[in-house]
C-alpha cells in the first residue's frame, strides 16, 4: 500500500539560511502581530509562576493557568511563528500502513528573505525562555519544592520540544547537528558582542530625568 503524500512547505515563499539575515536591511517588522503572539503567552506564563501567588493562595488555580498559557504558547509558536518568521516547521503525521513520522521542513531559495531582526526575536524568544525555566527547575529541586518542580518541568520540556524541533529543521541531519548548532550560536554570540562595542551611543535629551526603564 503505497504511503499518504506528504504535503510540504512550498517553494515559492522561501528563505535564507541563518547567519546571512544580516544582508537585508529594513526598518520595519513585517509581522509585527506575529512576534507579538511569539512572546505574548510564554511571557505572561513567565509572569504569572513568579507573581501569580501575590494574586492567589489557590496553587490549583495558578497551575491550570500555566498549563493553558504553556500550552497555548506551544501550538502558536509551533504552527504558527516558526512558518512565518524564519520559514520552519516541524509535525508529525501517521502513514496508511500505521507508522509514525516526523517532518521537518525549511524552505530554500531566493523569492522572500527572513526579517533579521524578526529572525532575532524568534530564536531569542526560543532559547532564552528554556533557560529560564531550567533555573527555575533547578531552584525547586534545591528547595524541594515538588509541586512546583511539576510546573517548572512542564514549562521545559513544551518549551524545549519546540527548540529542538526548529533546530532540527534548520540544521537537519542529526549527524551534523551539534556542530552547526554550536558554530550558528558562537557566530551570534559574536555578532551580539561586536554590534554592542560597535554601535555608537546616542545622548537622549530626557537623559537626565529618566528614573528607570521597565
Amino acid at each position: 500500500m503505497a504511503s499518504a503524500k506528504v504535503p510540504l512547505l512550498t517553494d515559492t515563499d522561501d528563505t535564507i539560511g541563518f547567519g546571512e539575515e544580516d544582508n537585508i536591511n529594513s526598518s520595519s517588522y513585517r509581522h509585527p502581530y506575529v512576534i507579538f503572539f511569539h512572546l505574548l503567552f510564554r511571557s505572561v506564563a513567565l509572569i504569572t509562576y513568579l507573581f501569580g501567588t501575590f494574586v492567589s493562595n489557590s496553587f490549583i488555580a495558578i497551575f491550570v493557568t500555566l498549563i493553558l498559557l504553556l500550552s497555548m504558547d506551544f501550538w502558536t509558536v509551533k504552527n504558527i511563528t516558526g512558518r512565518l518568521l524564519v520559514g520552519l516547521r516541524w509535525w508529525n503525521y501517521v502513514d496508511d500502513n500505521g507508522k509514525s513520522h516526523w517532518v521537518y521542513e525549511s524552505r530554500k531559495g531566493t523569492q522572500s528573505r527572513v526579517h533579521p531582526r524578526e529572525a532575532r526575536v524568534f530564536w531569542f524568544g526560543l532559547t532564552v525562555f528554556p533557560v529560564l525555566w531550567a533555573i527555575f527547575l533547578i531552584f525547586g529541586a534545591l528547595g524541594l519544592s515538588f509541586k512546583w518542580m511539576l510546573v517548572t518541568t512542564i514549562a521545559l520540556l513544551l518549551h524545549g520540544a519546540n527548540l529542538y524541533g526548529y533546530i532540527k529543521c534548520r540544521f537537519g541531519s542529526e549527524k551534523s547537528m551539534s556542530t552547526n548548532v554550536t558554530d550558528f550560536f558562537r557566530k551570534q554570540v559574536i555578532q551580539n558582542v561586536a554590534n554592542i562595542m560597535t554601535k555608537p551611543t546616542q545622548p537622549s535629551a530626557n537623559a537626565a530625568s529618566a528614573t528607570g526603564v521597565v
